[in-house]
Order: C-alpha cells, then structure tokens, then sequence
C-alpha cells in the first residue's frame, strides 16, 4: 500500500507539474488594440491565455472617421468600448513601458508576464482620422471642431493624394458638393503602385464631382504637418494656391518608441521595425511584431493585416502546442494585395488583386457601411 501510495503521488505531482507547463506555456501579451492587435486576440481568445494591452477605453474605426470628418454623427459608431472584445481573455487599459523576453512593465512599473508577446502599436496619422495617444474624447472633439470649421470654408486644399486623402476629397464632394476642393499629390497619377486603370478611374470620378487635381506637384511650404489650418501653399511647380482649410494628409507614421527597449532594433522608413522571416523584430524569439509597425514587406494598410493575423495566429496556436519556429514556413508577404477606395457612400474604385471593379463593388464590399457593421460584431455589439 505504501509503495502504490508513492507511486500514486508522483504520477499526481508529475500530471500537476505537465499540467502547470501547459498553462503557463500558453501565456500571450499582446500590446497594441489597433486592427491587427484586437483580431489577434480574438482569434486567440479561444486557444491561449491572452491578455490584451491598450492604452484607449475605445477602439477607433479609422477608416470610418474619414467620413465622419463630414458627418460626425458616425463617432458614435466608430467608436466602439473594448469591454465584449474578448469572452476568456483579459483587455487591460494601460501604457506599456518596456518589453523583456518575460512579459512586459507598465507604466505603472507592474507586470504582465508572459510566454509569447507579440506589438502591433500601430502608426499616427494627422488630425483628425486617429486620437492622440489614449485620448477618445479629444478626438471626438477634433472631429466636431474641424467639422465645424469644413462646414465655415468654401475653398480646401488635400495635400497627399493616398488612401486617406483621395476618400477625403470623395467625402468633401459627396456630402458637401458646394465646396470647392482641391486635391494636390506629388506623383503624376493617382495610386501610381496599383495597376493604371484603379488610379485613372478615380481621377475621372473625383473630376466629375468637381473636385480639382493638381497632380505632379508638391507642396514646399506646409506650416503644419499634424492638423488642418488655412493659409496659402507654393507648390513646386511655381503655383500658389490659398485655401480657407488646408488637410495635410502625407502619410502615417509608426509608433515604435517601445521598440527601443528591446535588443537589436532596427527602423526603415516611417519609423517602422524591421522584422525577420517570422516577423520578429529583435534578437528575442518570442516576441513578434504586426501591422503598421512591422516592415515585413507588407504595406500600412488595414488590408495587410488580413494576411498577418492568420499568421501569427497559425503560428502562436503551433508554438503554445510545443512546435518550435524552426517547424514552421514564415511569412510571406501580400504580393498583390487588394485595395478599396470609396468616393462617399456610392462610388469609388477597387483592385481585388486580379482585377479592378467600379461603383457597385467598391459600394457594397465598402462605401456603404464602412466595415463599420463587421467591427461592431467583431467587438460583440449587435
């Protein structure tokens, strides 16, 4: 009876131990709620010991907020608690400080230890598209702030023709079809990286809405780079054009200050992380990177983060399972990625990869509602 005892008791204490291993093996910190970091955690929700870290009370839809710039009415959508995101794991409002191959510090200096981590920080932009750091309600209060001030001016000028700033001019000309807009973009032609006919079609379309294109062409004098104010533009052609409300809208910019407290970091341009095969962004294996701040090939686009977050979920779900990097195909990068560009709620112009589609597409995969729908049950809204 003795010897059984014994025998008893060490298979017992070796099936805690196993046990034990299995449940801290699976702890997963990821820092950052953006796209990529709340559909990671959701898709992990189920399979691991997630634990999310983000510095906002709220999820901000940003590719909603281009319209609500125009009715902001939209914010209240747009915006959505990050309180139903997850069912098992935890979302923690917090700034994290530091990250070590353990877990991460807060700014608090309390910890949150973990097995895999993975930042997805995300990138800025100008006012009034994302919040300044954790600031929602400063953002709500831009948006009506210069809604009331797109509202006051009957002349605007765009400055940087990307995604952002060609659905801004369509939005401007859709819901305010008496302003005159001007669009001003450095390359000679519309979305020059796409195949010709998605940038030439929305040329023709945003043309016919009255909006005016100043293509080929740079602004040398913007007296802001963050948010939107008046006053008068040199261009390098030799033109100067004076608007009542001018919107700097040249591009995003990482959020990587954090990653300068990991070993062996490097940026490219943007202020985005190199990343490896695996996207990891340093010499710490267990510590991944996602979406816009993660140079792994893939553009700053919310599209990209599609191809990623299967990814590291597939990739996370194996190595919690006991399967090493070394088991696993890497990344490899959205060679020709898809893009939706909507001008307001019923035209635009798509490229899904094989082709390009018009109004009615681009209208329902996009234009109408925005994806706002989607990430509303995304985030367990109904």
């Amino acid at each position: 009876m003795f010897s059984v005892s014994i025998t008893s008791t060490c298979l017992l204490n070796s099936q805690n131990a196993t046990d034990r291993k299995r449940i801290v093996s699976n702890r997963i910190v990821i820092v950052g709620g953006g796209y990529a970091g709340a559909e990671l955690a959701r898709s992990l929700d189920t399979k691991a010991e997630v634990t999310l870290v983000e510095q906002r009370s709220h999820f901000v839809h940003s590719a909603a907020m281009i319209r609500a710039l125009v009715t902001p009415e939209l914010m209240d959508r747009a915006m959505i608690p990050y309180d139903k995101l997850l069912k098992r794991g935890t979302v923690v409002q917090a700034t994290v400080a530091s990250v070590d191959e353990t877990g991460v510090t807060l700014a608090d200096n309390s910890r949150i230890d973990a097995d895999y981590i993975v930042l997805a920080t995300g990138s800025d932009n100008a006012t009034p598209f994302k919040p300044k750091g954790a600031d929602v309600a400063g953002l709500r209060e831009d948006v009506l702030r210069i809604n009331a001030q797109l509202k006051a001016a009957k002349t605007i000028a765009i400055v940087g023709a990307g995604a952002v700033g060609t659905e801004l001019a369509g939005e401007i000309a859709h819901f305010m079809p008496e302003k005159k807009v001007t669009l001003i973009s450095g390359p000679a032609h519309l979305f020059p990286d796409q195949p010709a006919k998605l940038g030439q079609s929305l040329a023709a379309k945003l043309q016919a809405a009255g909006v005016n294109l100043l293509l080929g062409t740079r602004a040398e004098n913007l007296d802001n780079l963050t948010e939107p104010y008046s006053g008068t533009l040199t261009l390098s052609d030799g033109q100067t054009l004076s608007a009542d409300l001018i919107f700097p809208v040249i591009g995003s910019r990482a959020n990587s200050d954090l990653f300068d407290t990991l070993p062996t970091v490097s940026r490219t341009t943007a202020n985005r992380v190199v990343t490896d095969g695996y996207i990891r962004p340093s010499s710490l294996p267990n510590v991944f990177a996602t979406g816009d701040v993660a140079d792994n090939g893939d553009a700053m686009t919310i599209v990209a983060t599609m191809r990623q977050v299967p990814w590291l979920t597939k990739t996370l779900t194996a190595l919690i399972s006991g399967k090493t990097v070394d088991d696993l195909k890497p990344y490899t990068k959205w060679n020709k990625p898809p893009i939706l560009v909507p001008l307001g709620p019923n035209k635009g112009n798509s490229y899904l990869s094989l082709f390009t589609v018009g109004d009615l597409l681009t209208r329902q995969l996009k234009g109408k509602d925005l994806f706002i729908k989607k990430n509303q049950k995304a985030f367990g809204r109904t």
